[in-house]
């Protein structure tokens, strides 16, 4: 079982650097050894690139979604095939959807994606979070800490069950 978690987001558009802040807090946490976690920033086309040949089974992409919900909500969605776009447009637009469809493109598969959203107050140019949003960074790390002990989990009892099957 590997599981990615994947800070994605721009640091000089205020709230947009929010899975980039998560990704940071949870780079200095003890996290179970199928568990990588990677800044990827912008880099909308690389990250698609790690998706198509990482051979991760679970990603999660880490990000600011805006939803109409008051600032700092998280939110954990569950792209299905049919949220992801045919198209993209250039690699200074990557959203999430775009990634998930660079990878199709490219010939790979990306596996199970869960997707941790936040809420944005802001994303004018600025370095700084907001308050809201930089109070949910520790819930949000949290949250994906969760997340991926519940995939490890399924994944050990899936196991179990083909083990059953087998003896």
């Amino acid at each position: 079982m590997r599981i990615l978690v994947a800070g994605v987001g721009n640091v000089f558009l205020g709230d947009d650097g929010f899975g980039v802040a998560v990704a940071r807090h949870l780079a200095r946490a003890d996290l179970p050894g199928e568990v990588e976690v990677r800044d990827f920033g912008i880099r909308g086309v690389h990250l698609a690139y790690e998706l198509t040949g990482g051979g991760y089974d679970t990603t999660i992409l880490v990000d600011a979604v805006s939803r109409d919900g008051p600032p700092g909500t998280l939110y954990v969605l569950e792209p299905s095939a049919g949220d992801v776009p045919g198209s993209f447009a250039d690699a200074h637009s990557m959203t999430p959807e775009t990634v998930l469809s660079l990878v199709g493109v490219l010939g790979g598969e990306a596996g199970h994606i869960l997707l941790v959203g936040c809420q944005p107050a802001d994303t004018s140019p600025g370095m700084e979070l907001s308050a809201p949003v930089a109070d949910a960074v520790g819930r949000a790390a949290d949250l994906v800490v969760e997340l991926a002990g519940q995939q490890i989990a399924m994944a050990l009892a899936s196991a179990g069950h083909e083990e059953e099957r087998t003896c």
